[in-house]
């Protein structure tokens, strides 16, 4: 497994990649056409078969009025059929939107009417929340190509296509919606450039080849199951094992008596699943042929990243990355294992930097924005040319808008921007106390957010969900213990749950 000591010194990423995304599984369909791409249940998808769905999508596509640099939207859970979407709109140079399904009609329809897309197109076959969408939207459910139960909404015809470019810099691959902050949507414009790189480093740094099995549970409407998991693994000619939700059941049998050997997750996904052994009693999980397991998207509790590696014997590496960087910035490499939260080191090609608040360089360990550069910075926002010129410089820095240190050269991310909380001119960064907290063995959960104060001007206020009963004046006393006065929180409230993405990130504006 290549270590990215080792990438640095090999010829740059984004030099030799594809034109296009669907050129990356073409090497296969030619040399190992009867290799498996894809498991979907009881069936598998080889790279000659999915190469030719594909094409018969594209066709479909065509004749259903979409042309290049159109907008289309797929409301699909993980499967083959959003997958041959993804690449056909690849091969008529159209704009794919991978929706997650279980977005409400409201979010939903405020993504199409944003986009301005052509059609929609809803998997109904694969859950009843697509369709439910499609039954509203009056969609017809037909098959395209081999792919059954697709429902096909109504033609936009106000519709305008975008410009095509030839160079994959330019060309949008991809236009991703984010949740941000407002509670309007942004759609992340990735170039094929973009995905591509990240992609292959992924694949490169995690020696990933066709011997693998992937399992492919986190949503390809997500930037990491759609760069990551889906187009690194074709790029590979391994095998992605496609599953539509999650359930740790299915998780354990996948790594004991299936053959998976790479597993990407949020935390939440080892949080349920070692839940999952304690419920059943299970004394030890199969380890199968499992030999990576990789966790991004929020902060890493250290307890749990312990009990997964002893449960498994096998390092649980963490990483970095945020959409609008398609979303490789930094990772714990194989050689370089670590014991805390550092998410690794900076990617080959991509350079970082840390500035204050009021744009001057941080000295060496000092808090401040972390700011990248790099073929895997977004070509910007759709229809916010405005939000665009806010987050990158006319030198093409993006500022990530979190909150990070360096190490020596391993990066720490401490957490956002604008959730930062400022207590009588003290700064809190609400990571650093929801990771004291989750160290307490009542606590399964934790979240941390702002309260208006007339003194302190802000006041840290905390939300968790209890293993066990625990009363607040224990668990302040546990996190004064461990935390300077001005970070202990003023109140710790308790929750059944707390309010998280599908991609498993806490909603803080939700808390507060």
């Amino acid at each position: 497994m290549a270590s990215i000591q080792d990438m640095t010194t090999a010829t740059s990423f984004a030099s030799e990649l594809p034109r296009r995304v669907h050129e990356i599984y073409e090497p296969f369909v030619r040399e190992r056409s009867d290799q498996a791409a894809f498991v979907e249940g009881d069936r598998t998808w080889t790279y000659r078969a999915f190469s030719d769905a594909v094409d018969l999508v594209a066709q479909e596509l065509t004749r259903l009025g979409i042309r290049p640099g159109d907008r289309i939207m797929i409301a699909s859970e993980n499967g083959v059929a959003l997958s041959a979407f993804l690449f056909a709109a690849s091969k008529l140079d159209a704009w794919p939107i991978a929706a997650n399904p279980r977005l409400s009609a409201r979010e939903l329809d405020q993504i199409a009417a944003h986009s301005g897309a052509r059609r929609t197109f809803f998997v109904a076959g694969l859950s009843q929340e697509a369709a439910a969408h499609a039954e509203r939207h009056n969609a017809s459910v037909r098959t395209i190509g081999p792919l059954a139960g697709v429902a096909v909404g109504p033609l936009n015809e106000a519709a305008r296509p975008e410009p095509v470019h030839a160079d994959g810099a330019a060309q949008v691959a991809a236009l991703i919606y984010t949740s941000g902050t407002t509670g309007n949507p942004k759609g992340v414009m990735l170039s094929h450039k973009n995905l591509l790189f990240s992609a292959r480093i992924s694949g490169v740094l995690r020696g990933i080849g066709p011997a693998d099995r992937i399992y492919g549970v986190l949503p390809m409407s997500h930037i990491v199951g759609f760069s990551i998991v889906l187009i690194s693994t074709l790029m590979s000619g391994a095998t992605v094992q496609l599953v539509p939700k999650y359930d740790p059941e299915l998780l354990a049998r996948a790594i004991a008596e299936e053959g998976v050997t790479v597993v990407y997750g949020v935390p939440a996904t080892y949080q349920r699943l070692l839940a999952y052994k304690a419920q059943k009693g299970i004394a030890q999980l199969g380890r199968g042929r499992l030999r990576f397991l990789g966790v991004a998207g929020a902060p890493l509790d250290l307890d749990l990243k312990r009990r997964v590696e002893q449960e498994f014997g096998v390092q649980l590496s963490n990483g970095y990355g945020i959409t609008e960087c398609s979303p490789g910035i930094a990772a714990v490499s194989s050689d370089d294992p670590r014991d805390d939260e550092s998410v690794g080191t900076v990617l080959p090609d991509v350079e970082a930097r840390i500035r204050r608040l009021d744009g001057s360089p941080a000295a060496a360990g000092e808090v401040g924005e972390l700011h990248v550069r790099g073929p895997n910075v977004m070509l910007g926002y759709y229809k916010a040319p405005d939000l665009t010129a806010n987050v990158i410089d006319r030198d093409g820095w993006f500022n990530t808008g979190d909150l990070a240190r360096f190490v020596g050269a391993h990066l720490f991310i401490v957490g956002r921007t604008k959730e930062m909380i400022i207590r009588s001119g003290f700064n809190v960064y609400p990571a650093e106390v929801e990771a004291v907290l989750r160290e307490h063995p009542a606590v399964a959960d934790a979240g941390v957010f702002a309260r208006p104060h007339p003194e302190w001007g802000e006041a840290v206020t905390a939300r968790v969900v209890l293993r066990r009963a625990a009363t607040e004046g224990e668990l302040r006393d546990w996190a004064g213990q461990r935390l300077a006065g001005f970070k202990v929180p003023k109140t710790i409230e308790v929750a059944d749950a707390l309010p998280r993405t599908t991609s498993g990130k806490l909603l803080r504006s939700e808390l507060a």
